[in-house]
């Protein structure tokens, strides 16, 4: 659709251009407004000046719920007020790829779409939904991203997508008070967590609370683990699809992870507890509850300080953290990460 001149495709990647930056230095927390941040090398803030698009309407699909989605609404909403945009926020499905593709197939697919994983920006370009980025975008991202951060958005040598946050998958969150009830301390192997989960359970606090529902948090599982105990080598062959998944390997690490969802008791509601539970739920109920908390601690990345904050504990008091156990010779780090993508206009739409 044409408006005032402005094609559709430059509309979509200079307002996602400058939301993406609006939306990194809305998350990295309250400033005093009297200096600007510092040059980022990667997705930790750019300033750009947003430009004005009064009138113009645009819809941003992401897998968000409960205070992660309310805090990207204030990001959108402080986007309204800086360009005169509206602009509306779907709700996607997870996985975010099936959700866009029965958008697109119905002809009404949204403006920018937020995907959680390199792989469903792949699936978006090799689908033929995913467009080049623009010239204003693609200046924002030389001036205020390093080359890393920009391959990581690049497919087949072309520039997608824009990444505006980033995050240390790697850690265990725990209740503080449930461990010093059950006299445990944060372990540092996989084996120590097996042992510290069965002190847990017995103290009458099931260890750990599971996000099953979601199912994004039980690849987050396989993969700490799987990195950890196969190794990098081998985590890269499996995400090329170089090994098959019934390799020894998979096997192996989800006879691992068996370890811990194979009983019953060390789950928050036990296994069809662990199936019904979503991610903000698995992180507010083992810090509410007093004494009697449903679990004792909760996997999943630095974000989850958002989810706790919906709880009266404090992080860095009541929540406390340690790094993803090893289950091999090196502690696993993964990160993750969110990209931007324009999509393209339905057909018949004018560019």
């Amino acid at each position: 659709m044409r408006r005032h001149g402005t094609s559709r495709t430059t509309l979509t990647w200079t307002a996602l251009a400058a939301a993406g930056a609006l939306a990194l230095s809305g998350c990295g927390g309250d400033t005093d407004g009297k200096t600007d941040p510092p040059k980022a090398a990667g997705p930790t803030g750019p300033q750009v000046e947003l430009p004005k698009l009064d009138g113009e309407k645009l819809e941003v699909a992401a897998v968000w719920t409960g205070p992660e989605q309310a805090n990207f609404t204030k990001v959108l909403k402080e986007f309204e007020k800086r360009t005169g945009a509206t602009v509306t926020f779907v709700p996607a499905q997870d996985p975010i790829v099936t959700f866009l593709g029965t958008k697109i197939a119905g002809g009404a697919p949204p403006d920018v779409a937020l995907l959680p994983q390199v792989g469903a920006l792949v699936s978006a370009v090799q689908n033929k939904w995913a467009q080049p980025v623009g010239p204003e975008a693609q200046a924002q991202l030389d001036k205020n991203y390093s080359a890393g951060w920009k391959s990581l958005g690049a497919v087949g040598g072309t520039q997608y997508g824009v990444y505006y946050k980033a995050a240390n998958k790697s850690l265990i969150w725990y209740n503080a008070k449930a461990f010093e009830a059950a006299g445990v301390k944060p372990p540092t192997t996989w084996k120590e967590l097996i042992t510290a989960a069965d002190t847990l359970s017995a103290s009458g606090t099931p260890a750990v609370s599971v996000a099953g529902a979601d199912g994004w948090t039980l690849t987050d599982w396989f993969e700490n683990i799987y990195l950890s105990q196969a190794g990098p080598e081998k985590y890269d062959q499996l995400a090329k699809h170089q090994i098959k998944w019934t390799d020894d390997s998979v096997k192996q690490a989800l006879t691992t992870l068996g370890e811990l969802f194979g009983r019953k008791d060390f789950l928050a509601g036990g296994t069809s507890g662990a199936l019904s539970t979503e991610f903000p739920k698995s992180v507010t109920q083992t810090f509410t509850g007093g004494d009697r908390p449903a679990a004792a601690m909760v996997f999943e990345g630095d974000f989850v300080a958002v989810n706790i904050a919906q709880t009266e504990a404090k992080v860095g008091e009541d929540a406390l953290v340690f790094p993803f156990p090893a289950v091999g010779a090196k502690a696993p780090v993964v990160s993750g990460g969110d990209v931007a993508v324009a999509l393209k206009p339905s057909k018949g739409a004018q560019a």
